[in-house]
């Protein structure tokens, strides 16, 4: 299995967004947060490696392409965004040797019917969701609902650490175990106009979601 230190060499070399649209919270994961997530989901369960896995609001494929570094059998990053998808793509190509990815263009708010194709289809879900704020209240939740729905063994998610005993009770009203991983320090850069600060931290826990 790759070391973590040269994980996160190769995730550094991920290119971000050229115009992040607020709309969407399009935020690209920091390098040292996504490699330590992908790394303990396979070193500690062992969740990638062969593995079908979703990439939920995929962006610029921070997560994705950690996933097929650590040897996902193949890695659907889904989004809505055309244009991040472009990104995408191309990290995807400069980065992997012989890319197992596949690419989709959706809402991944849509995803969450019985009757989506892809129902109960991957192994495992990943994603860093739009955390809520601005005009997206709930998307977080969203994200987490449609990526339960997709998953037959795990769901790997970020949410931020004061919104802990909400995402805690949504997983009892779901019937899910969750498990805290970690909690980390997401340092968000400025990325938009009414930004005051250049740099900020936010706290967030890494969690996974499984089956009772």
């Amino acid at each position: 299995m790759m070391k973590l230190k040269e994980l996160e060499g190769y995730l550094q070399g991920v290119e971000s967004f050229d115009k992040p649209k607020i709309s969407l919270e399009q935020y690209e994961t920091p390098s040292h947060i996504a490699s330590r997530m992908v790394h303990t989901i396979q070193s500690s369960f062992g969740d990638l490696e062969g593995k079908t896995v979703a990439d939920l609001g995929c962006g610029c494929g921070m997560l994705t392409v950690g996933a097929a570094l650590l040897g996902a059998g193949v890695c659907f990053g889904f989004d809505i965004d055309a244009d991040a998808l472009s990104i995408c793509q191309g990290n995807v190509e400069e980065i992997l040797e012989s890319p197992s990815v596949e690419l989709l263009q959706a809402d991944v708010k849509t995803l969450g019917s019985s009757a989506c194709r892809f129902y109960k289809f991957f192994d495992t879900v990943i994603l860093n969701p739009p955390f809520g704020t601005k005009n997206n209240q709930g998307t977080d939740i969203e994200f987490l609902k449609v990526a339960l729905s997709l998953a037959r063994t795990a769901v790997y998610s970020l949410h931020k650490t004061v919104t802990r005993a909400h995402i805690t009770k949504k997983a009892e009203d779901w019937g899910v175990k969750m498990q805290v991983m970690a909690q980390l320090r997401y340092n968000l850069d400025s990325s938009y106009k009414f930004h005051k600060k250049k740099s900020v931290d936010i706290e967030v826990d890494f969690i996974r979601f499984s089956k009772k």
